[in-house]
């Protein structure tokens, strides 16, 4: 009676499973089966009913699974069946619970990674996942970045964003966006469940005043410009690559990623004449910046030191200087009241304050949108005549010493 029974339930060899080539379904017994498919491949089934319906459950191929594993997998399987467990719903379960206890050790920083990877091919430009990466370091990951991502809550989001939100709102903004979505991410990956503790509307609306409300939402700190001489000269006193391109940010007006993604092939050196491309500029439209006799000079001593396409090259060979080399310029000038961006709003309020040059003049030089008759006007070439001589003043203005700044100085009337 055992004999028979322990045939009904292992019917197979271990021969016949390997020799086995003909399509179909070869029973060991016991809701076992061999599946052979037309293009040969073998694997294992378990064949059960519950609660009146049939339903096959895939155990593997044969060379993941041998004969005795399949038959142990079975043997399982049949256990649950008898007290009324679905086999297959078990497994998921047991694999959801896997991933959760995976997720444990998955950082918030490694989901931001992995986020990133997964979107910056649909993103318009470098420049964009640059100014993730950039914002993520700078605000996310000293807070967060090491914790994991199932224990991010409400009060780390606050711990982020508040104490800028007030300073840096547009920035803050964008923070909490990004922070967002990489939590939304993470929950349709099962890396984590529950509501996303960075959303706006319901949540942190009720907790942070509206941008509207917030005085000067979105200014970059700004030096006034009746300060910049002084500052020009304790930026020239400062050593470095990071300082020149800071230097060299501030006389043609231009945004940080514009300047550190500078290379030599958009520099004409006789026509003193900078040209970037559409796809780096955040207009998406060609931007040519005339160069002053100032920032030639920058040009001129990078030119000595010039390793790879990069104008202002960084540490690594033949890379450009990092995103965030400006601000820790001015982090080392123990100038952290201000940003490198806020000096393009320096600029406009001299131009504003101290030139009679035309507002669009300006706008231009900063590569702001303006007017379709002014377009028409800038390919003309007028207005970048005006931009160089615009451009000229301004470094001049710039270059000018403060009384105080000046060493070794009598005064006529003094004297």
């Amino acid at each position: 009676m055992g004999d028979s029974m322990a045939r009904e339930i292992d019917k197979l060899s271990a021969v016949e499973v390997r020799n086995k080539a003909t399509p179909g379904l070869y029973s060991d017994g016991g809701g076992l089966y061999l599946q052979v498919t037309e293009d040969k491949a073998k694997s294992w089934i378990y064949r059960f009913m519950l609660n009146g319906k049939r339903r096959d459950m895939g155990l593997g191929s044969i060379h993941t699974i041998g004969l005795s594993e399949a038959r142990d997998e079975a043997r399982k399987c049949r256990q649950l069946v008898r007290d009324g467990i679905d086999p297959i719903e078990s497994r998921k379960v047991v694999k959801l619970a896997a991933a959760a206890e995976a997720a444990k050790a998955l950082t918030f920083r490694q989901c931001a990674e992995a986020y990133i990877k997964a979107h910056e091919a649909g993103w318009k430009n470098d420049k964009h996942t640059a100014q993730w990466t950039s914002t993520l370091e700078t605000y996310v990951y000293p807070v967060m970045g090491k914790l994991s991502v199932t224990a991010v809550d409400t009060g780390l989001v606050m711990k982020v964003i508040e104490p800028i939100w007030t300073t840096k709102t547009e920035t803050a903004s964008r923070v909490r966006g990004r922070i967002e979505s990489i939590l939304d991410w993470a929950t349709v990956r099962k890396f984590r469940a529950g509501e996303n503790p960075a959303r706006w509307k319901g949540h942190l609306d009720h907790l942070l005043p509206a941008r509207s409300k917030v005085q000067k939402a979105g200014h970059h700190a700004a030096l006034p410009y009746a300060q910049i001489g002084a500052f020009m000269v304790d930026l020239r006193a400062q050593e470095g690559i990071s300082a020149r391109a800071l230097e060299f940010a501030i006389l043609t007006a231009a945004r940080t990623g514009e300047v550190i993604g500078a290379k030599w092939d958009e520099i004409d050196m006789e026509k003193k004449l900078w040209t970037i491309s559409a796809e780096r500029m955040k207009a998406d439209r060609e931007h040519r910046v005339p160069l002053s006799d100032a920032a030639i000079a920058i040009l001129e001593a990078m030119k000595k030191l010039r390793d790879g396409d990069f104008v202002f090259p960084g540490s690594v060979s033949k890379k450009p200087l990092s995103n965030m080399a400006l601000l820790m310029t001015l982090r080392r000038m123990k100038r952290e009241d201000l940003t490198a961006h806020g000096f393009r709003s320096t600029f406009r309020d001299w131009c504003a304050e101290q030139t009679a040059y035309p507002s669009e003049v300006a706008e231009m030089a900063l590569a702001h949108a303006v007017g379709s008759k002014v377009e028409a006007a800038y390919r003309r070439g007028d207005l970048y005549d005006k931009r160089t001589r615009l451009m000229s003043d301004w470094a001049s203005f710039c270059n000018a010493i403060p009384v105080k700044a000046r060493t070794n100085v009598t005064s006529i009337r003094s004297a």
